[in-house]
């Protein structure tokens, strides 16, 4: 036990470090900038030129280590081209199957890797919740009279919580209400602003301007998919809910704007 603690602190101090590592360019930039911006306002009081030339290098330079980011960036229409034809032969395949139950994102006990996750999708509406040990490896279940499938959005959560440094199933809902908002603002900048809110078993987002946002508004002419197994974004916050609880969830509702920057969802949070 005392092994196992001691190799997930190194985990953790491996994982500042990367941090810290990753804003120090940034930080250095924050203090070169103002003093450079000082070092031009002096030389022009004191009308000095080696002030004025010290100035220029450590603006430039500040501004050069602010602005200068390390990822690579492509544009969103690019991922959402990719993405959008996995979505589109998921939704044919429960479609032509004629699946008719919602898509229950399952939580940590299902599986022996953490970073796993199922989506199991009933034949009808009303199925119970499989238990642990009734999950297949394979996509479609006699047993259990339905399909277990990769959650679009798993890969995502499992960036989430390299990049907030925490594991989901060690936190709680508190956590992702605090935290989750950061990281899709400040963090990964890939959204203006995220509203939650939590009503007993219910957890309800709002994602305002997100890049994901015209993936969403495409991903709504798959019926299958939508509002129910949810697109990547959305998949993504349940695996994070289902680790975050330990239960079950599902999407309940899902909704925009006729504009497409609002992302409405509501996930319920299941009793076995």
């Amino acid at each position: 036990m005392k092994e196992s603690r001691r190799f997930e602190r190194q985990d953790e101090m491996k994982l500042e470090v990367w941090k810290l590592k990753r804003n120090s360019s940034k930080q250095i930039g924050y203090v070169l900038l103002p003093l450079g911006f000082l070092a031009l306002i002096f030389s022009i009081v004191y009308t000095s030129s080696i002030l004025a030339f010290i100035g220029l290098g450590l603006t430039f330079w500040g501004a050069l280590l602010t602005y200068l980011r390390q990822e690579k960036y492509v544009k969103a229409t690019l991922i959402d081209s990719t993405a959008i034809s996995s979505i589109e032969n998921l939704d044919k395949i429960i479609t032509e199957l004629k699946y008719k139950g919602k898509g229950i994102h399952l939580p940590p006990e299902y599986f022996k890797d953490p970073k796993s996750g199922l989506v199991y999708i009933p034949k009808k509406e009303g199925a119970k919740i499989p238990r642990a040990g009734e999950t297949s490896e394979e996509v479609f279940s006699q047993k259990t009279q339905g399909m277990f499938i990769t959650p679009p959005g798993l890969s995502l959560t499992n960036y989430f919580e390299n990049e907030l440094g925490k594991n989901f199933a060690k936190a709680d809902l508190k956590h992702l209400q605090n935290n989750l908002p950061k990281l899709f603002i400040e963090n990964l900048e890939i959204a203006e602003d995220l509203e939650i809110e939590i009503e007993n078993n219910t957890f309800h987002i709002k994602i305002i301007n997100s890049v994901y946002k015209d993936l969403c508004s495409k991903a709504r002419k798959f019926s299958s998919i939508c509002g129910s197994v949810g697109c990547p974004i959305c998949s993504a916050i349940a695996c994070a809910l289902t680790r975050a609880t330990g239960k079950p969830v599902v999407v309940s509702k899902d909704n925009s704007s006729a504009d497409g920057k609002i992302i409405d969802i509501q996930y319920m949070i299941l009793e076995r």
